[in-house]
């Protein structure tokens, strides 16, 4: 069994976005030689996620406007008991626990094994600020 282990560093400007991060993911297990195995894809901060879905902008804004009405941001330390920490993200970490932290996708004759409308993606719900992601591979 071998592994590979490489980091993604995002910086979006937005407070909240979503980047499609697939063809990163697919040229990193390219060069990691695994033909059979798995790849881990895992959000570093507690303000970020990574999630599979479709790459459709309906979808995006759909994804928006839910975690909006879920958790809306709000700095004050009335709503979120985080912010009287003096953070101003406590919706940003709520959003993160609804989104997930990390996927596990297949590798199959050395590509992601991802259903036909799947992509991979970086969630951002707290951004102007350097976030990694962990891309871990693993297999033969």
């Amino acid at each position: 069994m071998q592994s590979h282990t490489e980091y993604l560093t995002f910086n979006l400007p937005a407070r909240l976005a979503f980047e499609n991060i697939t063809q990163q993911i697919e040229t990193i297990v390219r060069e990691s030689g695994v033909r059979e195995g798995l790849v881990l894809c895992n959000a570093m901060h507690i303000t970020a996620s990574v999630f599979i879905n479709d790459d459709e902008p309906g979808l995006h804004d759909d994804y928006v406007r839910w975690l909006e009405a879920l958790a809306p941001f709000d700095a004050s330390p009335e709503r979120y008991a985080h912010n009287r920490t003096g953070e101003d993200n406590a919706d940003a970490h709520l959003k993160r626990q609804v989104m997930g932290r990390e996927v596990v996708v297949a590798i199959t004759a050395g590509r992601l094994d991802l259903g036909p409308w799947e992509q991979i993606f970086y969630g951002e719900f707290d951004g102007r600020r350097p976030k990694r992601v962990l891309v871990k591979v693993i297999g033969e």
